[in-house]
């Protein structure tokens, strides 16, 4: 579409766009106005990790063109559990455990997006207004306005139905509450669009009709003052995705799910998540998670996860054979800058040329590791201690893979044991390098 809007066409540039309620529409008040709109996280650890980067660059973007981002923390909906893109209920935590976590997420945000100035992004939580909902007026309010017959053919539930997977009555509520979630912004805050990925779509629609839904029976009830329930609440399906009632316009706008070229999602990696948070990833290997994106990844990343003007990107997507090294470097360099600080970014910029290019030893990352009273540890132990494997099932592959080397000597016996040693270095795979100090 030849959309108006800068921000829509940015959007579409970045590869953000995957489906859109009324795009036209939509298009043209961000073409007239500054608009609020939202995007939700649920509070299930206490950072966010790369899978979430596509929805924390949308608010970047937003905020970028004087749009105001909402960012709402599900403290209330962590309690039950998302089904979408699941396999299985996740699990539930308590109040203390979720209330760490949003802390921890609202620290992470705040690399990316602005909460002061004039577009200042906001932060909700939803446990403030679904912790003290009354059950039987919440089904009389808001849930008569759902259909089972058409919920049972979104793709979060139809897929766990289709393999007979369990589905508890506690997740399939989860896209009412957040449909209610739309509706309670659009209230406090005048929200006008929701953005998720793509599988939200089912979810950001439902809150798109609820909202029309509920806006036409209080016009209604205001001007009427009576009218049978059948009335107020028949179902409307022409504008989907517009609210013309009080004035009041909402839209859905979602963007596609990524996946890297060899299969990966987004965010993953053979030692665990991609997390945003220092204390959980270091700079250090967030900078070498995006140098070492797969080519045919690049410019995608690159549009995607950079503030580079497309202009720029294009001329780095032409790279190819070694050159397209250049661009990885690029890409690392800027997304790190953004999540960790350009200052950070050019220390593991130097850093990684020094392990990589200038083979210099005394650039490896250092990692301490005690032997104990018995002044013995099994390689696999250590490995998995210092965070080059998520597993010791992982580090034990690694050396049956002839991944590992002790001072640029393969270790082949998945046995192997440390004893009573000086220092040594260590290297796992031709990308993670380690002086292990022993202490």
């Amino acid at each position: 579409m030849n959309f108006k809007s800068e921000f829509l066409k940015e959007f579409i540039e970045r590869g953000f766009f995957a489906q859109c309620t009324h795009a036209v529409e939509l298009d043209e008040l961000m073409v007239r106005e500054s608009i609020s709109a939202y995007i939700g996280f649920d509070c299930t650890a206490k950072s966010l990790h790369a899978g979430s980067l596509i929805q924390i660059m949308i608010l970047r973007l937003l905020q970028k063109h004087g749009h105001k981002p909402i960012v709402l923390l599900g403290g209330g909906t962590t309690k039950i559990g998302d089904p979408s893109g699941k396999d299985e209920a996740r699990q539930v935590l308590n109040a203390e455990k979720i209330q760490e976590n949003l802390s921890g997420i609202k620290k992470t945000l705040e690399k990316f997006i602005s909460f002061e100035g004039a577009n200042a992004a906001v932060l909700e939580n939803n446990d403030d207004w679904l912790k003290n909902l009354n059950y039987l007026d919440f089904l009389r309010d808001v849930g008569r306005h759902f259909s089972i017959n058409r919920m049972l053919t979104f793709d979060s539930v139809k897929t766990r139905l289709e393999r007979e997977q369990p589905l508890s009555f506690l997740e399939f509520n989860y896209m009412i509450l957040q449909a209610y979630d739309f509706f309670e912004l659009n209230k406090k805050h005048g929200c006008h669009l929701q953005i998720g990925g793509s599988d939200q779509w089912g979810n950001i629609v439902n809150g798109v009709e609820l909202i029309r839904k509920k806006h036409s029976e209080d016009s209604f009830r205001s001007r009427s003052g009576s009218g049978s329930i059948e009335d107020i609440i028949a179902p409307q399906k022409k504008d989907l995705g517009k609210s013309k009632i009080a004035g009041t316009d909402v839209f859905g706008l979602t963007s596609p799910l990524l996946t890297t070229a060899d299969g990966k999602k987004m965010g993953k990696t053979a030692d665990g998540a991609v997390w945003l948070d220092e204390t959980m990833l270091s700079a250090f290997d967030y900078f070498q998670y995006f140098r070492n994106t797969h080519d045919a990844d690049v410019g995608k990343f690159l549009r995607l996860f950079t503030d580079l003007e497309i202009s720029e990107i294009e001329n780095l997507e032409k790279l190819k054979d070694q050159e397209i090294n250049q661009a990885k470097e690029i890409l690392a360099f800027e997304a790190t800058k953004i999540c960790y600080g350009e200052k950070t970014a050019n220390e593991v910029l130097q850093k990684a040329r020094e392990i990589f290019v200038a083979k210099n030893t005394a650039a490896f990352e250092e990692k301490e590791v005690s032997l104990g009273d018995e002044k013995t540890k099994k390689l696999v132990d250590i490995i998995f201690e210092i965070g080059a494997a998520e597993s010791k099932g992982a580090a034990k592959k690694l050396i049956e893979g002839k991944a590992i080397k002790i001072n640029g000597e393969a270790v082949l016996d998945v046995s192997h044991s440390i004893i009573n040693t000086d220092n040594f270095d260590l290297s796992i795979g031709k990308k993670k390098f380690f002086k292990i100090i022993v202490s």
